[in-house]
Formats: structure tokens, C-alpha cells, sequence
């Protein structure tokens, strides 16, 4: 593990806003961002000023991506592509093509997601754009993370935060941090995650993101029940957490805060506090369309009410379902969820999926994202030089994704 982050870097910085919007803080109001880019965009639209009217939509599509409005988001990602292209700014494109990148993952888009965020990366090379490609590497790391295969993208968040440190980028550091040590949770290393959520909070603190903050309390929180059975030291954290994300309006990172909220009431044997937090965070995911934190609150809910008294076949078939699901979503150790869940409540093995084999291994990521990961070289953010232009047009992908850009 290289050293910490410089101490230079103060104040972490929001690079998604740019342009006449580039002076708004990581922790502006989203609600307030959103207003100032449809402003925005309107007024460079009517001016014809196409690059600065691509920047103000990829605001708006942030701010739509972490609000929930995930339709909204979509649309405007893709007006700040075409505003780019039209004004022919690779570095531009390649925002907006991580951005439509991050709303696909968030949505359980995940061949799309890494379609969209290997362009992205590749655009913001050859636009010279070290930091839209740096985002858009870590896009890539963050969704085979997520999908469960650290394997394919242990070393690539090591690279990225060494380069983070390096060039003294808090919020990129944060976010590395962050996600290898919940690689270390969920492979039971919880000393190590501890340390590094510890420095991520620390950090993120340091340089007023309040943010990444937020995701630091939570995975605290997370270790400190899960290690040490410590409920109202968890519980303390996450209500901090909690208020950092509603202030900046976070309505994604704050159903997380809640779902987590239910696993440490559920850890303390406190089940019926534990069911109203995950039919809340349900009820929240849902209303984002967001299938993965749906997937995780229903788990959590089978769990509770089958610790209040439902029927063992009633709850077999629920995590047969949901292990179908969960599968179909892309997230490579639901398996081992839904299995271990049954293992604790007794009702183990689960059926197998018709024409399914016990035991069979499923290959974690798609050809999609083996591809994008493989190629992806943080050695290149060092010299970001741009090579030749070329177009990259996400509305003309290949035919596995077309769907996913409708």
C-alpha cells in the first residue's frame, strides 16, 4: 500500500462540473445543480455555444443520476454526447460517455456500462483528458467490483489510487480507498477494510467531500457490527452519514445508508426494527429503478420475516427467486448470498434453476468487460497525449448494446 494522500490536495474538487458551472463545490446541493444546469444549457444552446452546452447537461445528468431520476439522466447524457460531438470536443464526449457509463451500472446495465465507459476512456485519451479517462478507469474497476469479480480488478484499484495520490486528487483516493477495503469486508479481511474505510473518512474530512465522507461511515459502520457486534457505535455512524446525505440531497447513497441501517439491526437480532428499514430502502430503490439495491433490500427482508415466523417454503421459494434474479442482473456472488442466507435460516440447498447443474460456475464478467478491463492501462494517464480524432458514437453501438441506449 503506497502513502497516504498529499497533504496538498485541500479541497477535493467536482470535475463533472465545468465550464461556467465548474465553480460549484463537491457538495453543492444537487437540486441546486440541477437548476444552474438547465440554466445552463438552456442559455449556451441559444448562443450556440455547443462545448459549453455539453458540460451543462453532463451537470444535469449527474445530478438527475444521483437524485434517482434516472430517465432524466438518460436523456441528458446523451444530449451532452451529441452537444460534444457536434462541437467535435473529444474530452467533452468523453464525459458524457462516463456518465451514461455510471447511470447503465447503476441501473444493472452492466454490458452497457462497460461499453460506455471504455469509450469514455479511450475518448478522453485521445482529447488529452487525463482526468475524464482517470473517472472513467475507475468506472470500469468500480462495476467488475460490483458485479463480484475482484480478481479481474484488485490490481486496477491499486494502480488508480497510487496514481490518485500521486497527483494529489482527495476524491479519486477516497473512492479507491473505499473500494478495495469492501473488497476486504467481503472476503471476510476486516481489519484491513477497517483501516482503509478509517483513512477514507479521514480523508474525504480532510477535504470537505462530504460525499465520499458519507460512503466512508457507512463501510465503518458495516465492520464494526459485522467484526464486533458494536450496534449503537454503528448505528451513531450511519445517523451522521445520513445527514450528510441529505443535505446534499444523495437519494441513492442515502437508501444504501438505510438498507445498511437494516443489516446492522439484523446482526443485533432486532428484527422487526430491521423489516421497516428494508421494505424502506426497497420502497426507495425501486422508486430509483435501481435492480441491484432492490435485489439486496429483498434479500434482507426475506431474512427478517423469516426470522419473525414465515413459512420455511415460503422463504425457500422467495430465495430461489431472488438468486434467479440476481443472477440475471449480473452479480456474480449471488450464489453465495442467497446460499448463505439459506444456510443461516436452515433451509438449505436451495433448488437448482431447471437445466442447471449443482455447483455449476458461472463466468463473472461479460466479453464486454473482460475486453474493457484488459485494456485498461493507468500507466497512459501519466501521458495523455492525444493520438488521431475519431468518432465515437454511443447511438450507433455495437448490436449486443443497442438496447440498452434506447
Amino acid at each position: 500500500m503506497t502513502g497516504r494522500v498529499s497533504e496538498r490536495s485541500v479541497r477535493a474538487s467536482a470535475p463533472e462540473y465545468q465550464g461556467a458551472l465548474g465553480s460549484l463545490s463537491v457538495n453543492a446541493s444537487l437540486p441546486d445543480v440541477l437548476e444552474e444546469g438547465m440554466r445552463g444549457a438552456r442559455e449556451a444552446e441559444l448562443s450556440g455555444d455547443l462545448h459549453e452546452a455539453a458540460r451543462c447537461r453532463l451537470a444535469v445528468a449527474e445530478a438527475c443520476r444521483r437524485l434517482g431520476r434516472t430517465g432524466e439522466a438518460d436523456r441528458a447524457w446523451k444530449a451532452s454526447y451529441r452537444a460534444a460531438r457536434a462541437a467535435g470536443h473529444e474530452g467533452a464526449m468523453a464525459w458524457a460517455l462516463w456518465s451514461g457509463g455510471t447511470l447503465a451500472r447503476q441501473r444493472g446495465a452492466f454490458r452497457l456500462a462497460y461499453r460506455l465507459l471504455h469509450l469514455a476512456a479511450e475518448a478522453g485519451e485521445r482529447g488529452g483528458d487525463v482526468v475524464a479517462r482517470g473517472y472513467s478507469l475507475a468506472g470500469l474497476a468500480e462495476t467488475g467490483r460490483i458485479q463480484g469479480d475482484y480478481a479481474s480488478v484488485a490490481r486496477l484499484h491499486e494502480q488508480l489510487l497510487t496514481e490518485a495520490r500521486r497527483r494529489g486528487e482527495a476524491r479519486h483516493t477516497v473512492w479507491a480507498l473505499e473500494g478495495i477495503a469492501q473488497m476486504y469486508r467481503n472476503t471476510g479481511r476486516f481489519d484491513e477494510a477497517l483501516a482503509l474505510f478509517e483513512e477514507a473518512a479521514e480523508t474525504a474530512e480532510r477535504a470537505e467531500d462530504r460525499r465520499g465522507w458519507a460512503w466512508a461511515l457507512r463501510g465503518i459502520a458495516d465492520v464494526l457490527s459485522a467484526r464486533d457486534g458494536d450496534v449503537e457505535r454503528a448505528l451513531t455512524l450511519l445517523s451522521r452519514a445520513e445527514e450528510a446525505c441529505r443535505e446534499i440531497r444523495l437519494r441513492s447513497a442515502l437508501a444504501y445508508n438505510h438498507k445498511m441501517r437494516g443489516n446492522v439491526l439484523y446482526r443485533a437480532g432486532r428484527y422487526g426494527q430491521a423489516r421497516e428499514l428494508y421494505a424502506q430502502a426497497l420502497d426507495e430503490f425501486r422508486g430509483m429503478d435501481e435492480p441491484r439495491g432492490t435485489a439486496l433490500s429483498r434479500l434482507g427482508l426475506v431474512k427478517t420475516e423469516a426470522r419473525l415466523g414465515a413459512a420455511a417454503a415460503r422463504t425457500a421459494a422467495e430465495l430461489t427467486a431472488l438468486r434467479t434474479d440476481l443472477e440475471r442482473i449480473g452479480l456474480f456472488h449471488a450464489r453465495d448470498l442467497v446460499d448463505g442466507a439459506a444456510a443461516e435460516l436452515g433451509i438449505d440447498p436451495l433448488p437448482e434453476p431447471t437445466g442447471s447443474e449443482p455447483g455449476t460456475e458461472r463466468r463473472a464478467l461479460p466479453d464486454t468487460g473482460a475486453e474493457a478491463l484488459r485494456a485498461a492501462d493507468p500507466e497512459a494517464l501519466r501521458s495523455a497525449d492525444p493520438e488521431g480524432l475519431r468518432a465515437v458514437d454511443p447511438e450507433a453501438p455495437r448490436s449486443a448494446d443497442r438496447e440498452g441506449l434506447r
